[in-house]
């Protein structure tokens, strides 16, 4: 088995990694800007690992990625967890962080998905696992170019899904709610408020066929949370924004 990880030290995708417990002949490719991070990132996996550059906002270089990657043996699971958090008043004072922002968080997940997607769809197989967020069901206003740069993630990845249905290519939708680790470090914790670890658990027991059958293409990490954002999506405008204050 090979497994990519986009965003080679998330915390989140590492943490899937770590759930999955892969058998001593899958072969883990981390893949980031910083090439210490990353060995230091599978050393804590205590596996072997290969590193990979990558940076999500450089799209013209993801289809030369993708076949560089695909070229000793298309990936049977890519995971794509890269993405940042800027907070939102550093994104008025420089906007062109807003723009780094979807890049990183929206963009290149598209450009890197549709590469590796294709390389899939051409063998027959493979899964894609897409990191949103709850904060794609109804953006908030401090979070507001972040929600909705995971917004448009979701919604690609949704159409995305659909477009490989028949072709054996998976998409897995993983939507976690407010994640307790360095990117949310100093904020103060949402409502059912979750771990790397259930969110890597979560994942790992849906890829497996755990849970509510075997073909889910969307995971709500805690699974309460799915009926939140429907109450979410149903709040008028008005009294939204009271919430929030």
């Amino acid at each position: 088995m090979r497994v990519l990880l986009l965003g080679g030290t998330s915390e989140i995708g590492l943490a899937i990694l770590a759930a999955l417990r892969l058998g001593p002949d899958a072969e883990v490719i981390l893949a980031g800007r910083d090439p210490q991070r990353l060995e230091a990132a599978g050393k804590a996996l205590s596996r072997p690992v290969t590193v990979a550059r990558y940076d999500a906002p450089e799209t013209g270089a993801h289809q030369a990625f993708a076949d560089e990657i695909s070229a000793g043996g298309v990936p049977d699971l890519v995971i794509a967890a890269t993405g940042v958090l800027i907070p939102q008043e550093q994104l008025a004072e420089d906007v062109r962080l807003a723009a780094t922002m979807i890049e990183a968080n929206f963009t290149g997940h598209v450009t890197t998905l549709l590469a590796f997607g294709e390389a899939m769809r051409r063998r027959g197989s493979g899964t894609i696992v897409v990191l949103s967020s709850v904060a794609a069901v109804r953006p908030r206003k401090f979070n507001s170019v972040y929600g909705a740069a995971k917004a448009g993630l979701d919604a690609f990845a949704r159409g995305y899904a659909d477009s490989l249905r028949g072709t054996g290519v998976r998409v897995l939708l993983v939507r976690p709610g407010f994640v307790a680790g360095r990117m949310t470090e100093g904020m103060k914790p949402a409502p059912l408020a979750t771990t790397p670890e259930k969110v890597g658990a979560a994942v790992a027991g849906a890829l497996r066929g755990e849970g509510r059958g075997s073909d889910r293409s969307v995971v709500w990490v805690p699974a309460p949370l799915a009926g939140l954002a429907t109450v979410m999506k149903l709040v008028p405008r008005p009294v939204w924004r009271k919430l929030e204050s």
